[in-house]
């Protein structure tokens, strides 16, 4: 089998990891599986290919992390939302404070600001949003 067939069974298999995490860092892995393909279709040496690839993967995760980073506005442009309570479903990433809750019978997604000292919140706890973000509440156990 050709080397550029390997990348490509490499990319997709990624991109479909990638369907289930919703992270785009699978994403970005897979683009540059994709890349080294086009590299090794064209005649490239495997050095060149896994530099290729490498440097395509570097860029996209830099682009990624700079727009999870925090690119969400201080005040939210919908300020109906604010005070709202909702239901903390499940836990995306507890240690980053990422969660499922259920607000206007929908899921949502949600980062839970914690004062200091304050518990970590259960499943099934009542919480109120703070802000909104696109589709990401920011919500905390105070309003």
């Amino acid at each position: 089998m050709s080397p550029y067939l390997y990348w490509i069974l490499a990319g997709f298999l990624l991109l479909i990891v990638e369907m289930t995490s919703g992270t785009f860092y699978l994403l970005v892995l897979g683009l540059a599986a994709f890349a080294a393909a086009l590299a090794a279709w064209s005649g490239a040496t495997v050095g060149a290919q896994a530099g290729i690839a490498g440097v395509v993967a570097l860029a996209g995760v830099v682009v990624v992390w700079k727009m999870r980073a925090g690119d969400t506005p201080a005040v939210s442009g919908n300020a109906l939302d604010v005070g709202g309570m909702v239901t903390l479903e499940s836990w995306v990433d507890r240690s980053a404070g990422l969660a499922k809750v259920r607000y206007r019978d929908a899921q949502w997604e949600a980062r839970v600001a914690l004062e200091p000292g304050q518990q970590v919140p259960e499943p099934g706890t009542t919480l109120y949003i703070r802000n909104s973000a696109g589709n990401l509440l920011e919500v905390s156990a105070t309003r």
